[in-house]
């Protein structure tokens, strides 16, 4: 496990407030940020939501490449609570008496979106195509509601991919490091929204999905070295009112990104106090 340690501020990823002391906060890997970058990043979100960088204490925070890891380290008192997105954290503290949520009802939130290499925008028009029309009518909401927000802590079930004998192929990274968004459940079966949203677009732009598991911090190396055609969540920065930031979470290099096909808030897991 790749663990980067980064000094920010108290508001990076979690908290909008200072806290009463520096905390070590554990985050998921992002794509192509190093200390600078992340540091600089923090502030551009702290500037956008209007919040005061000024603190007394900054906090420790702690990169993992996966969630599992990230969450072991939550329970081994090894960070004192970690980041994640609002669907994430609910997810998880609907399956474990033992953490609590922290929603700090951020304005900006993250986007998430498919990358896909420069060489094949073309066939990124056609997605963003699908995803427009998958908005307009519907489908995304229902996808959500079905997927994510009626799931509970139910495990998420698998969709069944179309197979399309005239039709390319693309592989695509999909992790089990951002549940029920993407998921992969025990048995190594991918499952969650991942599924039932991929299944929805290949039906749409007429492609086949094979999709390929690895872990969140493995996704820039997959597709750079073409493991994989392209990755299921890129992460940009946006308002509420879908309005694009210009300082992405995931800084990937040799990609084209999508439109966001959900955009959520950002939250954070601790575990409950007795």
């Amino acid at each position: 496990m790749k663990k980067v340690l980064l000094t920010l501020l108290a508001v990076v990823l979690i908290c909008p407030c200072a806290l009463a002391k520096s905390a070590k906060i554990g985050v998921l890997a992002p794509i192509g940020q190093d200390e600078k970058d992340v540091i600089k990043w923090s502030e551009n979100i702290a500037e956008a939501e209007g919040k005061s960088r000024a603190f007394k204490n900054p906090n420790t925070i702690i990169i993992y490449d996966n969630l599992n890891a990230m969450i072991m380290a939550l329970k081994a008192g090894q960070i004192d609570r970690f980041s994640i997105a609002l669907y994430t954290a609910e997810y998880i503290v609907a399956r474990d008496k033992d953490f609590a949520l922290i929603n700090n009802h951020h304005n900006a939130v993250l986007g998430y979106a498919l990358a896909m290499r420069e060489e094949d925008k073309p066939k990124l028009m056609a997605v963003n195509l699908a995803i427009q029309k998958m908005r307009s009518d519907g489908t995304l909401e229902r996808l959500v509601r079905e997927n994510i927000t009626e799931l509970g802590g139910a495990d998420p079930k698998a969709s069944d991919l179309p197979k399309y004998d005239d039709a390319e192929t693309i592989r695509i990274a999909v992790t089990r490091d951002l549940p029920p968004m993407d998921c992969i459940l025990a048995d190594g079966t991918p499952a969650g929204f991942n599924t039932a949203f991929l299944a929805e677009l290949s039906r749409r732009i007429h492609r086949n999905f094979e999709l390929v598991s690895i872990s969140a911090g493995a996704r820039q190396a997959a597709i750079s070295s073409g493991r994989v055609d392209a990755l299921f969540w890129a992460r940009n920065v946006y308002t509420s009112k879908r309005e694009i930031l210009p300082y992405p979470l995931d800084k990937l290099s040799g990609v084209v990104i999508s439109e966001p096909y959900l955009l959520e808030s950002r939250a954070a897991v601790s575990l409950r106090s007795n």
